[in-house]
């Protein structure tokens, strides 16, 4: 067996394995399966982490995904699942509310997606999601202004901001590009992801719609813990673990 507290690079490449498997690690059990202290993990931890391998949460760390790229390299990826989890998204949705839409090629697919006796009213700051409500016989569309920011298909900064305050939301579903149950929800781009958290505390209900290669994963900034979501819309080939993490951070958990 290997002496793994005499080779830290070895110890770092099982951590990766097991990040890339998993999507987290968990200090004590790394020390026990490796034969070294909590403390050596740490330590292989933190040099992970400022490669930018994982970021460290309480107790262990979690998997940091690469940015997710461009809204158009986005919108052709994944259709089947997004389609199926944006018509369950858009299953939530009782006549007569004024909701949220926030950027996202899973969003733009669930706008596509309602059904023409829905009567509700829309905001988004995403110009194709407007776009493509515009077609619908039943719907107001509020479209939020100010800069556009093109990775991710929507307006953000203080315009679209100062909007977003003076509306109430009946619920929001907002995008993201990772989750996990340590970090929350989580984006690529600080003024994006500002600006989710300016729309979701506007809301009364959260939903957040992710296909399956974003959970467990954390990106760069914060955009709501657990607490701050009710609903997570995912696949059904949720791992277990996670599936009662979330459960047990009182969000509702529904699969397709």
């Amino acid at each position: 067996m290997l002496d793994y507290a005499a080779f830290p690079k070895q110890r770092q490449d099982l951590i990766r394995k097991i990040l890339r498997d998993q999507g987290r690690v968990v200090c004590i059990e790394l020390a026990q399966q490796m034969g070294v202290s909590e403390h050596t993990v740490r330590r292989d931890l933190h040099e992970l982490s400022k490669e930018g391998v994982c970021k460290k949460v309480y107790g262990g760390a979690v998997l940091q995904l690469p940015d997710a790229g461009t809204l158009d390299s986005r919108k052709g990826q994944n259709l089947s699942a997004k389609s199926t989890i944006a018509q369950r998204c858009a299953s939530l949705i009782t006549s007569e509310n004024c909701i949220f839409i926030d950027a996202g090629s899973t969003n733009l697919a669930m706008a596509k997606s309602l059904p023409d006796e829905l009567t509700i009213t829309v905001v988004t700051n995403a110009p194709d999601i407007a776009a493509a409500l515009l077609k619908h016989p039943n719907i107001e569309v509020i479209m939020l202004g100010g800069r556009i920011q093109k990775d991710s298909g929507g307006s953000v900064g203080n315009t679209a901001i100062e909007q977003l305050r003076n509306i109430m939301f009946d619920q929001a579903f907002m995008g993201g590009c990772a989750m996990s149950p340590e970090a929350g929800l989580t984006g690529f781009n600080f003024d994006d992801c500002e600006f989710k958290k300016a729309a979701i505390a506007q809301s009364s209900q959260v939903i957040v719609g992710l296909t399956s290669e974003k959970i467990p994963g954390v990106a760069r900034f914060s955009v709501a813990s657990c607490e701050d979501i009710d609903i997570l819309v995912v696949e059904e080939n949720l791992d277990k673990n996670f599936h009662s993490s979330f459960l047990a951070e009182n969000i509702t958990i529904l699969t397709v």
